[in-house]
C-alpha cells in the first residue's frame, strides 16, 4: 500500500507525528497510573462487541434498537462471516437496516490477524461493509500492540478514515499497546477478558494523557453483584465505553441487560 497522509479524516491530529517519530525515537516511559483525575465524572456508554449471527440471535439484535438501549449504546460490531462475507447476507442486511433506523452506530469487523493480514484484503472488505451494510466505521479485531507494526496500522486506519465521512475506527487490541497506537484510531480496546482479571487490573500511565472517550473495556463473567464495582473500575481507569456481561462470551445478552441499559442510559455516576 502506498504511504498515505497519516492525518486523514477522523484520525487524531497527532497521527502524522506518531508515524514520523517512530524510527529511532526515544522509548516512551511506561508506568502505572494509580490515581487518575476525577474518575467519578466519567460517563459510561455501551460498546457491544457483537452478538451471534442475527439468524440465531434475533432477540439480541432487536434489543439494540429499543429506544432505551439505542440511547445507551455507543457502538456495536457486525461480523457477518469473519468479515462482510462473500455476498450480502439477508439477515444481516435486515439487522443493519434496523440499527441504522435507530441511529445506532454500527462497525464492520475487520480481522487484522495480529498484523499479518494483507492491507489490500482489509480495504476490499471495508468497501463491502460500506456498500452492503452501510456501516458507520470499523472494528479492527486482533489488532497488534507492538511498536514495530504501528506504521502499518496507521496506514490502514488512515485509508479507512478516507473511505467515507465521519468513519469511526476502533482498534480491538485487548491490552495496553505501545502509546503511539492512540494516534491511529478513534478508540482503543485496552482490556478484553474475564472479570477475575479485570477487577485487579491496572492502567498504563500514558493513558492519562488522553480523554476517557478514547478507551474501551470489554469484560465477561461479571456477576450481577459486582456490576457496580465493574463500573467503578472503568471510571477509575478512564474508559468511557464498556461492555459487561455475566456470560462467558459476547454472543448472548447479559442476564442483567435491562439493568445495565438503565444505568448507562441515564449516565449514572458512582
Amino acid at each position: 500500500m502506498p504511504h498515505l497522509r497519516p492525518d486523514g479524516p477522523g484520525r487524531p491530529p497527532g497521527a502524522a507525528a506518531a508515524l514520523r517519530d517512530l524510527p529511532g525515537g526515544p522509548p516512551v516511559p511506561e508506568g502505572r497510573r494509580q490515581h487518575p483525575p476525577q474518575p467519578a465524572e466519567t460517563p459510561l456508554r455501551l460498546a457491544v462487541p457483537g452478538y451471534a449471527h442475527p439468524l440465531v440471535a434475533p432477540v439480541e439484535w432487536r434489543e439494540l434498537t429499543r429506544p432505551a438501549a439505542a440511547g445507551a449504546v455507543h457502538w456495536t460490531v457486525l461480523d457477518v462471516a469473519g468479515g462482510p462475507g462473500a455476498r450480502p447476507d439477508p439477515h444481516c442486511l435486515e439487522a443493519a437496516g434496523r440499527l441504522k433506523s435507530a441511529r445506532v452506530r454500527t462497525l464492520g469487523r475487520l480481522d487484522l490477524r495480529h498484523g499479518r493480514r494483507p492491507s489490500g484484503e482489509l480495504i476490499t472488505e471495508a468497501h463491502r461493509f460500506l456498500e452492503w451494510y452501510r456501516v458507520d466505521g470499523f472494528y479492527l479485531g486482533r489488532c497488534p500492540a507492538d511498536r514495530d507494526l504501528l506504521p502499518e496500522v496507521l496506514r490502514v486506519t488512515t485509508t479507512l478514515g478516507a473511505l467515507a465521512p465521519r468513519v469511526h475506527v476502533v482498534l480491538g487490541i485487548g491490552t495496553h499497546p505501545y502509546p503511539g497506537y492512540a494516534e491511529a484510531a478513534d478508540q482503543l480496546v485496552t482490556f478484553a477478558g474475564r472479570w477475575a482479571d479485570y477487577r485487579w487490573s491496572q492502567v498504563a500511565e500514558w493513558t492519562a494523557e488522553h480523554p476517557a472517550e478514547r478507551f474501551c473495556h470489554l469484560v465477561h463473567g461479571v456477576p450481577p453483584r459486582h456490576l457496580d464495582e465493574a463500573m467503578r473500575v472503568a471510571r477509575w481507569q478512564g474508559a468511557a465505553s464498556v461492555f459487561f456481561t455475566d456470560r462467558p462470551g459476547w454472543e448472548a445478552l447479559p442476564g442483567y441487560w435491562d439493568d445495565l441499559v438503565s444505568r448507562l442510559g441515564q449516565g449514572v455516576s458512582e
